[in-house]
């Protein structure tokens, strides 16, 4: 596909469901105290990215996506020569400085092929430096099979070649950072998200809004306004079985189980 098809306002309503993972990975990513150079690979609208100062709070913090509407958004959290953002795709990304901690949050199941580029995103750190990911494990989930779904109902309608998301199981990549020279540390987490969702079928649920600001969007984004609603009206009557909106708490919600897999790899 060719253009931006990002929109850091319909990514941002679920902020907090997609910062847990964020926040879970770092934690996870101790290096050593003085590290000069953090570069956030898929930084997004920035939000997370600015967050990265008081971890390391005495390093030049750089976060990189591919999307305008992303790094646009993403400025109002820049402070000149301490955190900045700027155009780039992590399939060419190259420093002109070696980095001690990279970080690619939920941004490499949109690049086919992504294993390959885990020797080159090895080779830009220090001695010592560390590499971390996470993305996406759900793609046999309900949210995903649906769409699967609904783009065979429409074949000839949308458009082939859509860029849509993958991911490996954890033994892949533990095996890819150990061929890139690196120490690994592999997991995974299923979180259970509580969406807020209306009942009313006339509405999209909470697991379409959700879904939309991420693997649905390339989808809907080929379609005209008219298509797009469509599409998106018959995706949501299948979540809504998949996920029946129910009270939780006195409020209407889906829960929402989100795999993901983490990937944390060591320079020696």
């Amino acid at each position: 596909m060719t253009g931006d098809i990002w929109n850091a306002q319909q990514y941002l309503k679920f902020a907090d469901d997609r910062l847990r993972p964020f926040l879970d990975l770092v934690a996870q990513m101790e290096t050593q105290d003085d590290a000069r150079t953090v570069v956030d690979l898929g930084c997004g609208p920035g939000n997370a990215t600015a967050l990265l100062a008081d971890w390391w709070p005495e390093a030049r913090i750089v976060g990189v996506d591919s999307s305008p509407a992303m790094i646009d958004a993403a400025q109002q959290y820049a402070v000149p020569g301490r955190l900045e953002f700027e155009l780039g795709d992590v399939r060419e990304w190259r420093s002109a400085e070696k980095a001690d901690v990279i970080l690619a949050n939920a941004v490499l199941q949109w690049v086919p092929g992504h294993l390959d580029l885990l020797g080159g995103l090895a080779a830009q750190l220090n001695s010592g430096g560390v590499l971390g990911f996470q993305v996406p494990g759900n793609f046999d989930a309900p949210s995903h099979l649906a769409l699967a779904e609904v783009k065979r109902n429409w074949a000839g309608r949308v458009p082939a070649g859509l860029e849509r998301p993958a991911s490996h199981d954890p033994a892949v990549y533990l095996e890819k950072l150990v061929e890139a020279g690196l120490q690994p540390d592999v997991w995974e987490t299923t979180y259970t998200h509580v969406i807020p969702s209306d009942p009313d079928p006339a509405v999209p649920c909470g697991v379409t809004e959700f879904v939309r600001g991420t693997a649905l969007r390339p989808v809907v984004q080929a379609l005209d306004e008219a298509d797009a609603a469509d599409f998106t009206a018959e995706y949501d009557k299948l979540v809504r079985v998949a996920y029946p909106v129910r009270e939780l708490g006195g409020s209407a919600v889906q829960l929402l189980p989100y795999r993901r897999i983490f990937a944390i790899g060591r320079a020696a």
